[in-house]
C-alpha cells in the first residue's frame, strides 16, 4: 500500500466515524479533535516503544505497537488532508532536504576529523 492509497483509506475510515460521531454526539471531530487524539496515540507509542527496550512491562508489545504505529499514521493522513497538505510531496520534500543535510554532514571536514 502505498501513501495515496493509506490517505485515501484514512479518510475513508475518518468518514464512517464522522458518522458514527454525528449520530451519537451529534458532531464530529474537527481538526483540533483529531490533534489531540493523535497526541494521546504518540503518548501510548511511547511508553509502547519503552516497553519493546525494556523499560516498562506490556502485553502483546508487538501487537500493540503495530497497532499504536497504524492509528498515528492514521492521525497524520487525516491531518494532511484536512488541512490540505499532500503528504506524499511533503514527504518526499522533507526526505529529500534531510538526505542532502546528512550527506553534507558526512562529506563535510568534521566527517574526516577524529572523534573526540
Amino acid at each position: 500500500m502505498d501513501l495515496s492509497e493509506v490517505t485515501r483509506r484514512a479518510t475513508d475510515v475518518a468518514a464512517l466515524y464522522d458518522r458514527l460521531n454525528e449520530q451519537q454526539r451529534g458532531r464530529t471531530w474537527t481538526t483540533d479533535d483529531y490533534m489531540l487524539g493523535f497526541v494521546g496515540d504518540v503518548g501510548d507509542l511511547a511508553k509502547l516503544v519503552m516497553a519493546h527496550s525494556g523499560t516498562r512491562d506490556a502485553d502483546d508489545v508487538r501487537e500493540q505497537l503495530g497497532h499504536e504505529l497504524a492509528d498515528c499514521l492514521y492521525s497524520v493522513a487525516v491531518l494532511a488532508h484536512r488541512t490540505g497538505v499532500d503528504l506524499a510531496a511533503e514527504f518526499d520534500r522533507c526526505m529529500n532536504l534531510l538526505t542532502g543535510y546528512v550527506g553534507q554532514q558526512l562529506d563535510g571536514p568534521s566527517a574526516a576529523a577524529p572523534a573526540p
